[in-house]
């Protein structure tokens, strides 16, 4: 028991300690920003600090210490990290770019797998290569000059008056439809603009990136988390590229190319026409996709795809649109083709590693796909996911017009199947692809797409919480990069699962669930992040939603839950 006299009121100390998570403790001045504090132990990490958690909330590093708090910092390698630089790096070129081309607008398009932004220029010609070089070297003046970024906090009135006079639509509209009496604005100098989420203190911090010419537009290319103070080199993308450039035909056909276009829709009443027409757009493109596997004479159809990518529902609409070309896809599911449970390849852990491909007796599958095709009988293997061990399964032999449907995370890998059958397989890429931007500087990742796909789906069907969904993420992500991403381009065709209005009709379901993740943990600070994002879309009916949609994969309701190809 302390004895009560060793109490008493005091003065509060000019001084204030912050706990760091490896236990040492910095001391400073009261009301000094913590990116001061961290400054002393800034060289500790393996990448750059550009944020920190303080007693279980994100802050920017510009933020004032009032009190003695737990101090976790949030480096560039992390995914909260990783979004603050490339935020603050759009802002830095936003700036740069209206000061050298003031009559001209830049659009953050959409993201590229190596690390960058693709960015469309209206209103003017297309850069030249001399225009680039002094682009270039502005942002690299700005950034030795390590000017800061200074954060206000504006009336939406003032904001929208002043975005009015910059002819900037897109936010306009975009806070006209929102709720909140103010607004989070950050400047450079004169000028400034709106960014969603946090951002670095200064243009110092800003010290790698590239520009590139592209398309007509130009790259804007930063670091990976893996490796945040390099830039990998940039790939070609041509499947993608052809992805992105169809949905962005398809916004301009529904006239809705932001999220504040979107909730004027839906506000006008305009929602069930933007839900049927992005369903008869996805339609046609499974329709085309089944008459190029009948064209094709292929005798295999492999379906890759990431997490919550909609494989399921995307794989039996498609089988739908092959049985009116008189064709019976027959499931094969790679899932009864593991090895057993002993002889699973470990991972640098030293646990098992299920998502390697060398999970996968690929001998025995090459085996069993050419002697199918070749109209041979087959004894199928069967996977006893209780017990780790290989049994007999079905004796199968395809009837004519038949042809084999493979979906799996290896769809693409080159490694799945010899050569002698590859040239039979039909490959497809499934994947959110793309997602409708707040305005043209504000992405909506399409990763956050399918991360509130699978939280709904999630606690609909497994009783997961939102927060285990969100401590599985990262792992899952990890999977995606070494597995599936390398190969996207290996596909003859890409679907873009993703749908204008979905966030829109997730939203009443997520919001609830992202809102019970607790205060303190990590998921608590995806979730509010993510709860942020949501907060700019109007939502939409369920009943709205046709029964064969993708949305309705994590929504429910699916009519396609229950559906099966006869065999």
């Amino acid at each position: 028991m302390i004895p009560p006299n060793l109490f008493q009121l005091s003065s509060a100390s000019s001084t204030i300690q912050l706990h760091l998570p490896d236990g040492r403790v910095l001391t400073g001045p009261r009301g000094a920003a913590v990116g001061d504090f961290l400054s002393a132990v800034k060289n500790d990490f393996g990448a750059p600090v550009v944020a920190a958690i303080m007693n279980g909330e994100l802050l920017e590093l510009t933020r004032p210490v009032e009190m003695e708090s737990a101090c976790q910092p949030v480096t560039m390698d992390s995914a909260d990290g990783a979004l603050i630089y490339r935020r603050s790096l759009v802002f830095l070129l936003e700036m740069s770019f209206r000061e050298l081309h003031p009559k001209a607008k830049l659009t953050i398009d959409h993201s590229l797998s190596s690390g960058g932004y693709f960015c469309q220029i209206a209103g003017r010609p297309a850069l030249t290569r001399a225009e680039l070089s002094a682009l270039n070297k502005h942002l690299r003046a700005l950034v030795k000059q390590d000017l800061p970024f200074v954060r206000k906090e504006v009336s939406r009135e003032t904001a929208i008056a002043y975005f009015k006079k910059l002819k900037h639509d897109d936010k306009v509209s975009l806070l006209t439809q929102h709720n909140k009496s103010t607004v989070t604005l950050y400047s450079l100098q004169k000028r400034m603009d709106y960014l969603h989420g946090y951002m670095l203190p200064s243009s110092g911090h800003l010290k790698w990136f590239q520009l590139d010419l592209a398309d007509g537009g130009l790259t804007l290319h930063f670091p990976r988390r893996h490796a945040p103070t390099e830039l990998e080199p940039m790939g070609t993308y041509p499947k993608l590229l052809a992805a992105f450039r169809q949905y962005g035909d398809w916004l301009s056909r529904l006239g809705i190319d932001n999220v504040g276009a979107l909730n004027a829709a839906i506000r006008a009443g305009r929602a069930a026409e933007t839900v049927l027409v992005s369903e008869a757009l996805h339609e046609g493109l499974v329709s085309q996709i089944a008459t190029q596997i009948a064209q094709r004479n292929a005798g295999i159809v492999l379906i890759a795809g990431p997490s919550s990518s909609g494989k399921t529902t995307f794989s039996r609409r498609l089988s739908v649109q092959l049985l009116a070309h008189g064709l019976a896809p027959f499931p094969l599911e790679l899932d009864n083709y593991f090895v057993a449970r002993n002889q699973t390849p470990l991972g640098a852990d030293g646990k098992p590693n299920f998502e390697a491909i060398e999970v996968l007796n690929l001998k025995l599958l090459a085996k069993h796909l050419e002697q199918l095709i070749n109209g041979q009988t087959v004894q199928l293997p069967r996977y006893n996911f209780k017990t780790g061990k290989v049994e007999k399964g079905d004796i199968i032999q395809l009837q004519r017009g038949q042809i084999l449907l493979l979906e799996g995370i290896h769809g693409l890998n080159p490694r799945l199947l010899p050569a002698r059958l590859a040239g039979r397989a039909f490959k497809i890429y499934i994947s959110a692809l793309t997602q409708i931007n707040l305005d043209r500087l504000n992405r909506v990742s399409t990763t956050d797409t399918r991360l509130v796909r699978r939280i709904v789906r999630d606690a609909r069907e497994r009783g997961y919480s939102a927060e285990q969904t969100i401590d599985r993420w990262e792992s899952v992500r990890r999977g995606e990069k070494e597995y599936i991403f390398p190969y996207q381009e290996n596909c003859d065709v890409m679907f873009n699962s993703a749908l204008v209005y979905e966030l829109s009709a997730l939203k009443p379901l997520a919001e609830p669930l992202l809102r019970q993740v607790q205060h303190g943990t990590l998921a608590y600070i995806e979730a509010k992040r993510l709860l942020a994002c949501l907060e700019w879309f109007a939502p939409i009916e369920a009943n709205l939603i046709p029964a064969n949609s993708i949305v309705r994969e994590f929504l429910g309701g699916s009519s396609l839950k229950d559906f099966k190809v006869w065999k």
